[in-house]
């Protein structure tokens, strides 16, 4: 056998077989590689970017709680101002209906007490000319001597 042959057709197989792996094999691995290579970077810049996105949400969070424990605050604040002003109206209202019972009670006294002073003279009037009937031994005319009764009573 003829050594160049051998060499010459070990060099064809050669060149074959790496254009073989550089068309069927090296393109779609570098590629694969690359593609991998992308698709990791993605991932570490959307880790990135979920990072940042949960600490914005974070903050989010953290402001609107604190807006609504200020909100709670102001809400419970009225709320004891409201429930101060009902007590404090109550109790206005509770003394202005305790004045016009003692006012009411006090006409109401001054009224009985005005009809049994006005019972008090009739009878009285009536006594009178009853005693003075006796005393006289005579009757009366109370239609005659009603000027007379009438300034008896005044007097009482």
């Amino acid at each position: 056998m003829n050594v160049t042959a051998t060499l010459f057709g070990q060099m064809i197989t050669f060149a074959v077989l790496i254009f073989f792996v550089n068309k069927f094999l090296w393109d779609p691995l570098t590629n694969a590689m690359a593609a991998r290579s992308q698709r990791i970077a993605d991932g570490l810049a959307a880790a990135e970017h979920g990072k940042e996105q949960e600490r914005l949400a974070q903050k989010k969070a953290t402001a609107i709680i604190r807006e609504a424990r200020r909100e709670k605050e102001q809400i419970i604040a009225r709320a004891q101002e409201r429930g101060t002003e009902i007590i404090e109206h109550a109790r206005q209202e509770a003394n202005e209906e305790k004045r016009r019972r003692v006012k009411a009670s006090a006409a109401e006294i001054a009224r009985e007490y005005n009809q049994a002073r006005e019972k008090l003279r009739h009878d009285m009037s009536g006594l009178i000319i009853e005693g003075a009937g006796r005393v006289l031994k005579s009757e009366i005319d109370l239609s005659a001597h009603n000027n007379l009764i009438d300034e008896l009573t005044a007097k009482l």
